[in-house]
């Protein structure tokens, strides 16, 4: 698990394509390396993925094109940095909210406004998923735990404050991007029961 506090921005060094899935060498701070070890589980971009080679200060990451299918890891290139955040311990403090790093799907940057101190971006999301979208809900995108400033219909909007844009890779991303989205998985719980309580009912009237 983890908590939506982004560590560290992280620069993947090399990129190999295997038959079925994709290596991702990433320069780890020295901090973020200590205690790491093989198969410990770390964020990366948001997406959950288990460490398969350290070498000093290089951690390399196995990802299956099943997982590249459904986020933007395809979409990394050398010298790209990705949000890193090492998997919680019980006694950390969290100061986001509960991430598993399991992606539901990937949002498309639709606008952008830069308003200093900070920035307010625009996402569209796919239809499927934007009924677990909320105003003042939780989302995490790129592994940032983030609170929705506005959503109608596909569309929802985060406000970034400077820290947040500081200590992540959302200055890199462009109109037509596309990023990372896990959605809050108590109100995904809960959207589902009322849709579902609601459609026995429904039907029984029939």
């Amino acid at each position: 698990m983890y908590t939506g506090i982004v560590q560290a921005v992280a620069p993947v060094t090399d990129i190999i394509r295997h038959d079925g899935y994709t290596e991702f060498h990433v320069e780890f701070p020295a901090r973020l390396v200590e205690g790491l070890q093989i198969g410990g589980s770390v964020s990366v971009e948001g997406v959950c993925l288990s460490a398969t080679s350290i070498r000093g200060n290089t951690v390399t990451f196995d990802a299956m094109d099943a997982t590249l299918s459904r986020t933007n890891l395809s979409d990394l290139k050398v010298g790209d940095g990705v949000n890193i955040e090492r998997s919680a311990k019980p006694t950390d403090e969290n100061g986001g909210h509960a991430i598993a790093g399991h992606i539901a799907t990937t949002a498309t940057l639709v606008g952008s406004k830069s308003e200093m101190p900070g920035a307010h971006i625009r996402f569209s999301v796919p239809e499927d998923w934007a009924k677990y979208i909320f105003p003042r809900g939780f989302l995490a995108v790129n592994g940032a735990s983030l609170t929705v400033a506005e959503a109608e219909g596909n569309v929802f909007q985060i406000n970034l404050i400077p820290e947040t844009l500081r200590q992540t890779t959302f200055p890199r991303y462009t109109v037509g991007d596309k990023l990372n989205i896990e959605v809050d998985h108590q109100t995904m719980v809960m959207v589902d029961v009322v849709e579902r309580t609601l459609t026995r009912l429904l039907d029984k009237r029939q």
